[in-house]
């Protein structure tokens, strides 16, 4: 078999962009070759993975019965990766160990169809080593407890030639209300605190603010309070209870009523947003306590956002990061579990799903490169340059 075409050299664009050739005759390959499929993703797809050319993916993720096909990005991911002829192999984070310096999991083979009902069969769990693979999603929602902070830890053992996305480590050390707090300039005016006199000058600055729980998530727990406002003493002593970190106080955005922006940056680049309206009545936009999706396109004031932050995304490992953008200000950056690239591909926007994969090939594909100039095992660089993207399976049918 001709070198670049060995299983140690993965399946990035940049092998199908190679097979192409080979498909013309550029490359001088055996005549045989001849006999492949033509131009278009999935018989290439189709082909690499009958010659073992597919990458083996592992998903950590919650039970998968219980998810909305409809809606769920992690589905989205795993439709394409099938798509591709990659094989995917799933577990939930309670089947991850440590043992020694390897890290185990009891995975089960997976297959997917977007079929509601029946969209998923698994074959015999067996423990895997992840070090045997290719990539692992880390894709269990929040919340982001110490559990979540734990299964990080143990995934920072997985050895260079894994990519992990979104990079554990990274994840770990972005809390999404935490880390957007680098960007104050992009921001509205936010508080993280839990000093009753604190809060309560900031209510006197700016009269109306959100105060929500630092680490929650899916819009639980979050309300408008006001300066005069009854209700804020026993709002505080209820957050003190029940929370034993700070919480945040943001100013409170009148236009949340016109949107709350989803927007969806692909290794570092925005790729896709979908305009997320509260229901009536409601200062929370989020689709799971019963906010519309609507089409989107971006503002000039949010390129300008998403070109501050990409970058620090990208550099991080973040390849798969969603931010909320209200009225031009950028309030939380999420990056543990993001959703919303179904809802974006439904509205007629762009297939984030395939963009993603482009992304994850190009990276092994960067450091295949790296290995054919210097020959060494196998790793996956950090550095700046990216092949060109442009591969995308069929699309799927919402």
């Amino acid at each position: 078999m001709h070198p670049f075409l060995s299983r140690e050299h993965g399946s990035g664009p940049w092998l199908f962009a190679a097979l192409d050739k080979a498909l013309h005759g550029d490359l001088g390959l055996s005549p045989s070759l001849a006999a492949l499929p033509g131009p278009g993703y999935n018989g290439r797809a189709q082909w690499l993975g009958e010659c073992g050319m597919a990458l083996n993916v592992a998903v950590q993720m919650d039970p998968i019965e219980k998810i909305n096909v409809a809606s769920d990005s992690t589905f989205a991911l795993l439709l394409e990766a099938s798509a591709r002829g990659h094989q995917l192999f799933y577990f939930t984070p309670d089947r991850l160990s440590l043992r020694g310096s390897r890290v185990m999991a009891e995975a089960a083979p997976l297959q997917v169809r977007d079929i509601p009902g029946s969209h998923f069969s698994v074959g015999t769990r067996k423990v895997m080593e992840l070090e045997t693979l290719d990539v692992v999603l880390l894709r269990q929602d929040p919340p982001f407890d110490i559990a979540y902070i734990t299964s990080t830890h143990l995934l920072e053992h997985v050895g260079p030639k894994v990519l992990i996305v979104n990079d554990p480590a990274s994840v770990r050390n972005a809390p999404e209300k935490l880390f957007v707090m680098n960007f104050p300039q992009l921001m509205p005016p936010t508080l993280i605190t839990r000093s009753k006199e604190a809060i309560e000058a900031f209510l006197d600055e700016h009269v109306e603010a959100v105060m929500k729980p630092l680490h929650g998530h899916g819009g639980a727990a979050v309300f408008k309070i006001g300066r005069r406002d009854p209700n804020f003493g026993p709002l505080y002593d209820m957050f003190a209870a029940s929370f034993r970190e700070p919480w945040v106080i943001q100013r409170f955005l009148p236009q949340v009523a016109l949107g709350d922006k989803r927007i969806i940056l692909v290794d570092g680049a925005a790729s896709g947003a979908i305009n997320r309206v509260p229901a009536q009545g409601d200062i929370r936009a989020n689709l799971a306590r019963g906010g519309a999706a609507a089409a989107a396109e971006l503002t000039s004031r949010e390129r300008e956002i998403c070109a501050t932050i990409g970058p620090e995304l990208k550099r991080r490992g973040l390849l798969f990061a969603g931010i909320d953008v209200i009225d031009g200000y950028l309030t939380e950056i999420n990056v543990t579990s993001p959703t919303g690239i179904r809802s974006i591909k439904q509205l007629g926007g762009p297939d984030l799903a395939c963009l993603i994969w482009n992304a994850i090939e190009a990276k092994l594909g960067e450091g295949l490169a790296s290995a054919a100039e210097h020959p060494q095992p196998h790793s996956v660089p950090k550095g700046e340059a990216r092949p060109k993207m442009g591969f995308c399976a069929r699309a799927h049918e919402p």
